[in-house]
């Protein structure tokens, strides 16, 4: 009987052979997902693929039209105007500051995100909402309160902006004579402020719910005034005579 019962025990211990089976049908579907994901990465990758071809990244040996002309002339007059003994002695624009305060955001609070919104459109890159410090109540001003919208521009992004401000936007400005040439800070910044911002040729005049004022500050490694002033006009500021 012992004999007998050997080859049922070992029936029984074949079932789950039989039915190992099971996690073979499992592994199917297994399969078809693995397939269908490995099919939305081609997908993803050809997607992406076609954004940076529409995008048409910049060569590797592109250079801002105002960055070689400050290479190649500005620094040489510069030198020569005030004998600099060193190159590193020559002043360079450092940043620029693009500002814009929305005063009826205190209404109205999706103002501040158009005014946002069309900085980001002037300046290339996202700007910053600016807050409240304190609170107002005169002016029914919260602390934190959104307020306003700045950037900051350095490097080539920088330079381009400077060459849209002198070439396009300066003389799109209404009865335009000029910037002020005292408008120095003393340590060779400069300050200047638009009263419209439809100047710049990024902004669709059909599309712009509102017209906001800019301010544009020009940071500087000029120890003077003087030094600033004659650096700017090397990039052609038009100041007034």
């Amino acid at each position: 009987m012992a004999d007998k019962e050997k080859p049922a025990k070992a029936g029984k211990a074949e079932k789950p052979e039989g039915g190992g089976q099971k996690p073979d049908k499992q592994g199917k579907p297994d399969k078809a997902a693995a397939g269908k994901a490995a099919a939305k990465g081609k997908a993803d990758k050809g997607g992406k693929g076609e954004a940076q071809a529409a995008a048409s990244p910049r060569p590797k040996d592109y250079k801002p039209r105002m960055k070689s002309h400050y290479e190649k002339v500005v620094r040489e007059e510069m030198a020569k105007s005030f004998g600099y003994k060193n190159h590193m002695q020559i002043p360079k624009v450092e940043k620029i500051v693009l500002n814009m305060g929305v005063g009826e955001a205190v209404n109205d609070r999706k103002k501040v995100d158009s005014a946002a919104k069309d900085l980001g459109m002037i300046a290339g890159q996202r700007p910053v909402v600016t807050r409240a410090r304190k609170s107002i109540a005169v002016y029914k001003l919260r602390d934190g309160m959104a307020i306003g919208a700045k950037v900051t521009l350095r490097g080539d992004r920088m330079y381009e902006f400077i060459d849209r401000l002198v070439t396009i936007a300066l003389p799109r400005v209404k009865d335009f004579r000029g910037l002020n040439p005292k408008s120095f800070d003393g340590r060779g910044n400069f300050a200047m402020g638009l009263k419209e911002h439809i100047v710049f040729p990024e902004i669709d005049y059909d599309q712009v719910d509102q017209i906001w004022g800019l301010d544009v500050i020009v940071c500087t490694s000029a120890k003077t005034d003087d030094e600033a002033r004659a650096l700017l006009r090397g990039f052609n500021f038009p100041f007034r005579t």
